[in-house]
């Protein structure tokens, strides 16, 4: 079974996740969509969507052709405030995916999809929170890890992601370059023999020869020639400023990217509506949209479905690997 967190209660989430329902772009495969049943309720009628709802009484109840929702009951409709941030709306957010991870390490759920939430919200009761996929790894007591920002235009990865500028420049280290390396060719070798897998600079041309700063020369490079060694058909450094379309044509299955917006840029420019959000390296399999809360949209049924649909079929087919 497949759990989908519910997102923020005061987000496109549980519209979202109704409609996609409606639309039928989540598949009959088992699965629950962890959260509180008043909201989705609340939200179902004042959209008018006429979604039918069943709320689980335990995981074995399910009614084939209603929403199955595990019901946390954190909040009642008069909690929301649509498009706001709000505190208790989003600590119930941040416990609809702690709750499913435990519930994922029990081997109750085969795989999470998650919706988005509000990180500033969240910070409000969590102050060191700083994303989905640090709580996961952090229930999971794991550090190796990375994000995967995937879709059939490009699929990039990084060595460092929710950190400042200052920190992820910190980060650009031999050993961490070569984990992700290694993460993302074991990943993307599930659906393809022998994938090739592009290494970004960090610097402006990639250094330049150490004109521009030596962190190629004495960092990443020497993680590619370690890669390659160890048989994974791995290419770096190469300019930022020309791997991104050398990928998107074809050349490379994968680019391992230095930091956060260095990957999540091209991305969102090339597929934001289709790229899944995937953790590489968790004993949990988990997937997730690739976009925020969209509070200046919330409640009001144009939030797309593109990108749950995609997550959602991305972790069905990871989960059976």
């Amino acid at each position: 079974m497949l759990a989908v967190t519910m997102g923020d209660g005061n987000g496109v989430g549980p519209e979202i996740a109704l409609n996609a329902f409606k639309k039928g772009e989540l598949n009959t495969e088992s699965y629950a969509l962890v959260g509180d049943y008043s909201v989705l309720e609340h939200c179902n009628n004042l959209l008018n969507l006429n979604v039918p709802l069943h709320k689980m009484s335990s995981l074995d109840d399910e009614e084939q052709r209603a929403l199955n929702i595990y019901d946390l009951g954190l909040l009642k409709s008069e909690d929301l405030t649509p498009g706001q941030i709000e505190k208790k709306v989003a600590a119930a957010s941040r416990e609809y995916v702690a709750e499913a991870s435990r519930m994922a390490l029990d081997n109750k759920f085969s795989a999470l999809v998650t919706l988005p939430v509000n990180k500033e919200a969240i910070r409000l009761t969590d102050p060191n929170f700083t994303g989905h996929t640090e709580l996961i790894a952090d229930i999971c007591g794991q550090t190796n890890y990375t994000m995967m920002l995937a879709s059939e235009k490009l699929t990039v990865t990084h060595v460092s992601t929710h950190v400042s500028m200052q920190q992820s420049i910190e980060n650009v280290k031999k050993d961490r370059i070569y984990n992700v390396i290694k993460l993302t060719y074991d990943a993307i070798s599930r659906f393809k023999d022998q994938p090739k897998i592009a290494v970004a600079g960090l610097n402006a041309h990639a250094g330049e020869g150490g004109a521009f700063g030596r962190q190629e020369i004495e960092e990443i490079n020497p993680a590619v020639e370690q890669a390659n060694s160890d048989g994974m058909s791995t290419f770096g450094a190469i300019p930022p400023d020309t791997v991104f379309l050398r990928a998107y044509k074809g050349e490379f299955d994968a680019v391992v990217c230095m930091y956060h917006d260095q990957g999540h840029i091209p991305m969102k420019l090339l597929d934001f509506e289709g790229g899944v959000n995937v953790t590489l390296g968790l004993k949990v399999v988990r997937t997730s949209v690739d976009h925020g809360t969209a509070y200046d949209i919330a409640y009001k049924g144009i939030a797309s479905t593109g990108s749950l649909a995609a997550a959602f079929e991305y972790g069905r087919k990871i989960q059976n690997r």
